[in-house]
């Protein structure tokens, strides 16, 4: 239950410190939202470790590499942080596919703010040449907003799967989280309980 997960949570004590969980998707998708989510279960109570932006906008409010710690008591922190990037956008807007590639390989620095016209270079004071290994990420989180999937730019898929498999290729363990799922689902979005029986939803889960 949630108290044993949360329990074998604190307990960990992994050989590396810390382990780096990157997150990536669409614009909107609510990576920052995800991020707040989960450090508010951590610590049992309101709290904010990343800005919000609005999915109305149509445009990406995180523009650097921000690394989230994730409190576990006042003085104290939990061995694994969050990397939060610049939202994938169509061709000429957004992340550029081969900054993310850069950031699973532990070359990019926090702050490094993204040029969506143009990959980071080697000589970029945010260019770590030779990354060490807690520099590297752990794992791969894929945010998807489950009510925006079918009109998902063929761009913006092609982007995803080009991280996907470089991921693929570093060994690094890889998750999909779906969310706004009450706004792909009535059924959902009346009674959050039916989640796991929503016909809608399961339909979505390949698409990704």
């Amino acid at each position: 239950d949630k108290e044993n997960i949360l329990k074998d949570l604190r307990d960990i004590k992994p050989h590396l410190e810390p382990l780096r969980i990157l997150l990536y998707g669409q614009v909107g998708a609510g990576k920052s939202c995800f991020i707040n989510s989960v450090q508010r279960v951590l610590i049992g109570r309101n709290v904010i470790s990343a800005l919000e932006g609005s999915a109305a906008s149509g445009e990406t409010f995180t523009l650097s590499i921000k690394t989230h710690k994730m409190k576990k008591y006042e003085d104290e922190y939990y061995p694994f942080v969050f990397s939060d990037i610049m939202g994938l956008e169509t061709e000429s807007r957004g992340i550029q596919t081969e900054d993310i590639i850069k950031v699973l390989e532990g070359h990019i620095l926090d702050d490094y703010e993204f040029n969506p016209r143009a990959p980071i270079t080697e000589d970029n004071p945010k260019y770590k040449q030779s990354p060490d290994p807690c520099d590297k990420i752990h794992c791969l989180v894929c945010i998807v907003s489950a009510d925006a999937i079918s009109r998902m730019d063929s761009s913006v898929i092609k982007k995803m799967k080009a991280v996907r498999k470089k991921a693929s290729e570093l060994n690094i363990p890889q998750v999909i989280v779906l969310t706004k799922v009450d706004k792909a689902c009535q059924l959902v979005n009346k009674d959050l309980t039916e989640l796991y029986h929503s016909r809608k939803i399961k339909e979505k889960v390949p698409c990704v």
